[in-house]
């Protein structure tokens, strides 16, 4: 392989990771904590959406437990953005056959 067959395949790369991104930041993914009382909407690229309370789940003296909720939420879904972000970027690296790049068997 070239120089010239590297640049080609690290600019390919780097375009197929800037349009990842872009749809990272439109896909929606959904956690709930509390068998549904507390519900968090997130994107892909980590920016959350709405967050999502049943009133039911509003109890003065509960305020903590509704903390813990929010939190358990939040948390499941910045995890399930995390593990897209690396699936689709995975991906893009895996195919493109670069050593030592997250997404190839054995490697990142």
């Amino acid at each position: 392989m070239n120089i010239g067959q590297i640049a080609k395949m690290a600019q390919q790369m780097q375009t197929q990771m800037a349009q990842a991104q872009d749809e990272l930041k439109e896909t929606t993914l959904e956690a709930t904590a509390g068998g549904g009382a507390v519900r968090i909407v997130i994107t892909g690229a980590q920016e959350v959406r709405s967050v999502e309370i049943d009133p039911s789940a509003v109890d003065a003296d509960e305020v903590e437990m509704l903390q813990d909720l929010v939190l358990s939420a939040m948390n499941e879904a910045i995890s399930r953005s995390k593990e897209l972000e690396r699936e689709r970027m995975g991906r893009i690296a895996g195919g493109m056959g670069i050593p030592g790049m997250p997404g190839l068997p054995g490697m990142g």
